[in-house]
């Protein structure tokens, strides 16, 4: 069987375009082995959970410096649930959060919270505490995705089973356009 790593989607919801931050997280996820699908600013959960669906990541990576995560990410939870893909993958948040929203984040889903200041070493400790799937993916068939339950993607939200929607498309780590 092939090595475990993980497959991380990583986007700014919203008008926050910083995106130093993330494109540097980016860069050390590589590093460490993780696959990355890099979405960038200006996004919408909608966009970001169909492209979720459509790369079949194990980590949602969410970065805001601004206090729109309080609007964005309860709906990319909403998202998730509603496929029943909470348990598959998991949505981390880094950035600006206050102290105050983290437990309300963690209630709703959240599983990872990292505030200004986090270095690299924690924010992959817990991208690696958060699971997600860590599938392996050598020698993954149709077959054996069925027998876990996976046989079928859901289709993407309000896309009928089309790819995501959307101007701004990122790429993913081999450089395919994702949008």
């Amino acid at each position: 069987m092939g090595r475990m790593n993980k497959r991380v989607l990583l986007a700014k919801m919203g008008t926050d375009g910083h995106d130093i931050g993330l494109k540097f997280i980016a860069h050390v996820l590589r590093e460490a082995g993780m696959e990355v699908v890099y979405l960038g600013p200006y996004q919408t959960p909608e966009k970001v959970f169909n492209t979720a669906i459509q790369e079949w990541v194990d980590i949602i990576g969410i970065s805001s410096l601004s206090g729109e995560y309080m609007t964005f990410v309860p709906i990319l939870v909403d998202l998730l649930k509603g496929k029943k893909l909470d348990r598959t993958m998991k949505i981390i948040l880094g950035g600006l959060i206050a102290k105050e929203d983290a437990g309300y984040l963690r209630g709703l889903g959240v599983e990872q919270i990292f505030h200004l200041g986090a270095t690299s070493g924690e924010i992959l400790d817990g991208i690696n505490a958060a699971g997600g799937g860590g599938r392996p993916r050598e020698r993954r068939s149709g077959k054996e995705a069925a027998r876990e339950g996976r046989g079928g993607r859901p289709a993407a939200a309000g896309t009928a089973g089309k790819g995501p929607q959307g101007k701004r498309g990122g790429r993913t780590s081999a450089g395919r356009k994702t949008g």
